[in-house]
């Protein structure tokens, strides 16, 4: 007996992102007003390229539930609970979302990201500053 067949990450990206519903750049900063946290992903290269956004957390992809798992023991004081609402945002939206379902996995229900990521975010005209 064998189960569905390999998807491609196109394909399992589409899959992810019907999970949750995602917030354009107006969306998350207003949603950033309101207290929810921004969570940077890019990698620095593209922080110190293009800057970074005014209040947002920068948390490597390779850390990010390890930081805010509000269970574990090297999370940010700001991952107190599972209730937090948090918006991934990476460089152009797609990394973000994988992250997302990472999240959520581990019980971060209110867990979304950015559609087309920090430069969705720099095309609006949103606050940018150099890194």
């Amino acid at each position: 007996m064998s189960g569905p067949g390999p998807v491609g990450i196109d394909e399992f990206l589409e899959r992810v992102r019907t999970t949750y519903t995602r917030v354009d750049a107006r969306t998350a900063y207003e949603a950033s007003l309101e207290g929810a946290l921004l969570v940077d992903i890019r990698y620095q290269a593209l922080r110190e390229r293009d800057g970074v956004i005014p209040g947002a957390v920068v948390v490597e992809r390779n850390e990010l539930e390890w930081r805010l798992d509000p269970l574990g023991s090297h999370r940010l004081p700001e991952a107190d609970s599972h209730d937090l609402r948090v918006v991934v945002i990476c460089n152009e939206g797609y990394a973000s979302s994988l992250a997302v379902a990472s999240l959520r996995a581990l019980g971060l229900r209110r867990a979304t990201d950015l559609t087309g990521g920090f430069q969705a975010w720099r095309s609006a005209g949103l606050p940018v500053t150099p890194a």
